[in-house]
């Protein structure tokens, strides 16, 4: 199935707003913003499919406009169903200057011989504020289907002013590696990633309050370091897709809500 979705914003009275809200079967767009005077759009983003299927094409498209900001939720976990073939996703984000862009989707749940890529590429502008994660399982652990799936990989990119600043590479083929192994997942099966950029960031500060609030938490092995621009990346490893995106909700409120991020009201 080729599934498609185009979002544009602009910044009109202080508020963002579409100017294009496209989307073909299985997806569907909803506004779910519930401040209608705040700035920030909040998007959340259907599928009338049951999860992702065998030669799936899916495109996702985002390009926001001067100033403005979105939050792009996900309706439920991503169900990736089994495969003779593969499956892929590609998502592609533009933001223009000062704009804020928050994604955290919920878990991708692979089932028996899925192959599953995520390719993402978010390109940058001068003052943007991007939250990015992603959550990756072993799969549908009460069916007894831990790492039974061929691959799955999430591929993405980060480009400030079309200079590649961050590449992540998280995949797993279980068939082919040990996930057990030293400086594989060591026991674990979920893993997770969140990337924190902005250039008002006081990167130690905000490091610091993450590794804080990581330690209060049990069952987790995390890993917090400084980006190559003004921002953190958040390494994960637990046993449960719930804790995790907690956790990655959590760790994204901060950033938010870190006095030294007010440059786009978001």
């Amino acid at each position: 199935m080729e599934g498609n979705i185009h979002i544009q914003t602009i910044l009109k009275q202080g508020k963002t707003i579409f100017t294009k809200g496209y989307f073909t079967p299985p997806f569907k767009l909803a506004n779910i913003t519930e401040d209608k005077q705040a700035k920030a759009l909040h998007l959340m983003m259907m599928s009338s499919s049951p999860g992702v299927l065998d030669g799936d094409n899916l495109s996702i498209k985002v390009e926001l406009g001067e100033d403005t900001g979105l939050q792009l939720h996900t309706q439920s976990y991503q169900r990736i169903f089994t495969m003779q073939g593969r499956a892929i996703q590609n998502m592609e984000v533009h933001l223009a200057k000062n704009a804020s862009f928050i994604y955290l989707p919920h878990p991708v749940v692979p089932h028996v011989n899925a192959d599953f890529l995520a390719a993402n590429k978010v390109f940058l502008s001068d003052g943007c504020s991007l939250i990015w994660g992603e959550i990756l399982t072993c799969g549908r652990k009460l069916n007894g289907e831990i790492f039974k799936f061929t691959r799955l990989q999430n591929l993405t990119e980060i480009y400030l002013n079309n200079k590649l600043v961050i590449k992540e590479n998280l995949c797993i083929k279980p068939l082919e590696t040990d996930v057990n192994a030293i400086g594989q997942l060591e026991g674990f099966t979920h893993q997770a990633s969140l990337i924190c950029i902005n250039q008002n960031t006081e990167t130690g500060t905000l490091q610091k309050e993450v590794i804080e609030y990581l330690l209060q938490h049990q069952n987790i092995v995390f890993g917090v370091t400084e980006a190559p621009v003004k921002g953190i990346i958040v390494r994960l490893l637990s046993h449960g897709g719930e804790q995790l995106h907690e956790c990655l909700k959590a760790i994204a409120a901060m950033a938010q809500n870190d006095e030294t991020i007010t440059a786009n009201g978001c």
